[in-house]
């Protein structure tokens, strides 16, 4: 089957189907603020919370480096994107349960059942992911890809908007650990619908690129650097502006531990992320075929560092609302060139196996939070703000390498 304008259009839609849906249910089950929150009041500290954002940041990009070898040799690969789908709305029904039936005087359980089903989660995601970048590298013309992006973006941010407000609505409504139950029962229900658009997609000619096991995989990604430079300077972007978007978890610790902030203050820090991606998104599908990824590259990279020293300098937890909108900005940022770089440097025939590639740039993304538990227990906030604003100012010389002219 032949990629046609039709099928093109087609998969279009169903990819913003699923973008929409998904964007719904992300306040649910949010990262940055909603899954730290959760753990902070089931009892976690610095070190529960490195471990957290090491493994759904850094860390389950990184197995995309073991997933990579068996997804690429695939012929067809969504039944492999709705079977890691479907594993993340039962990891979400999971989390709902445990905080539901058990008792709050349970906490170390309940801690090592919460870290399981994130892990479960976060795994699933990255797995998914890759047959998620092949098949819509292969799916939808090239011309309408920044278009896609940047739409994906307006869409889910518009739909977040309005998520956002239900979500800190039942943040409020009732108590720990009620819920964050009721958030993770909302989100993997959403997480359903938006699989739906999975289904519609019509997957065209097949891509496989044979390895035979992980030993060839590895050869075949040191053939791949010494051919394509630019892959190099790809995995060293995204291991030094990558780990800006662990940081907004370290700031809900520093919140609750300098200023004491509340369950309804998580909603209100949640709902400020979301205007700032709503607001990004909606400059960027604007001007998508005027601006060059270089450009918001450079951009993403002087806001991460406004944002990490704008938060040594927060006094109350209504300026930090402020710190929200920018992390929202930065992360919208990082989604579009991130996904974008990779279709650029990436070829038809191998974008499933550079998927498994960009893993390994999450090497330091996935080691900075497991060390910042103890780095903060130690050290200090500060000291490990500081580390975090000399990492990232490193990228620029990666971005200037990459070059990317479209």
């Amino acid at each position: 089957m032949t990629l046609s304008r039709k099928i093109s259009n087609n998969n279009f839609y169903a990819f913003l189907w699923h973008a929409g849906f998904l964007a719904f249910a992300q306040n649910f089950m949010d990262v940055d603020t909603v899954i730290p929150a959760m753990l902070i009041e089931s009892g976690g500290k610095a070190v529960h919370i490195g471990i957290m954002t090491a493994i759904l940041m850094g860390g389950s990009s990184f197995t995309q480096l073991f997933f990579a070898p068996y997804i690429s040799n695939k012929t067809y690969k969504k039944k492999y994107l709705l079977l890691g789908i479907n594993l993340r709305v039962l990891s979400l029904f999971a989390l709902g349960l445990i905080l539901f039936y058990l008792k709050v005087d349970q906490s170390t359980l309940i801690l090592w059942l919460i870290f399981l089903f994130i892990t479960i989660f976060a795994i699933s995601g990255a797995f998914s992911n890759i047959s998620y970048i092949d098949i819509l590298g292969k799916s939808v013309h090239a011309e309408r890809r920044k278009t896609f992006f940047s739409a994906k973006q307006i869409i889910a941010g518009s739909v977040i908007l309005f998520s956002a407000i239900l979500a800190s609505k039942v943040l409020i409504a009732f108590g720990y650990p009620v819920n964050f139950a009721v958030m993770f029962f909302m989100g993997g229900s959403l997480l359903l619908i938006a699989s739906g658009g999975f289904w519609k997609v019509k997957e065209p000619s097949p891509s496989v690129l044979k390895i035979n096991g992980f030993k060839k995989f590895i050869q075949i990604l040191k053939v791949e650097l010494s051919e394509n430079p630019r892959l190099a300077y790809l995995l060293g972007f995204i291991n030094t502006q990558g780990i800006i978007i662990s940081f907004l978890p370290f700031v809900m610790l520093y919140a609750k531990e300098t200023l004491n902030t509340q369950s309804d203050d998580t909603g209100y820090f949640l709902l400020f992320k979301v205007i700032g991606v709503v607001s990004v998104s909606t400059i960027v599908f604007f001007i998508a075929r005027k601006i060059k990824y270089n450009l918001l590259l450079y951009l993403n990279v002087s806001l991460s560092l406004l944002l990490i020293l704008s938060t040594l300098l927060i006094y109350n937890e209504y300026a930090l609302r402020y710190i929200f909108i920018m992390g929202g900005v930065i992360f919208s940022l990082y989604s579009i060139t991130m996904n974008g770089l990779l279709l650029e440097v990436s070829g038809r025939e191998n974008r499933a196996i550079y998927a498994g590639f960009a893993g390994a740039g999450n090497l330091l993304p996935a080691i900075l939070p497991l060390a910042g538990g103890w780095i903060i227990a130690q050290y200090g906030f500060r000291t490990f703000f500081l580390l975090f604003m000399i990492i990232v100012l490193s990228s620029v010389y990666f971005i200037k390498k990459i070059d990317c002219k479209k």
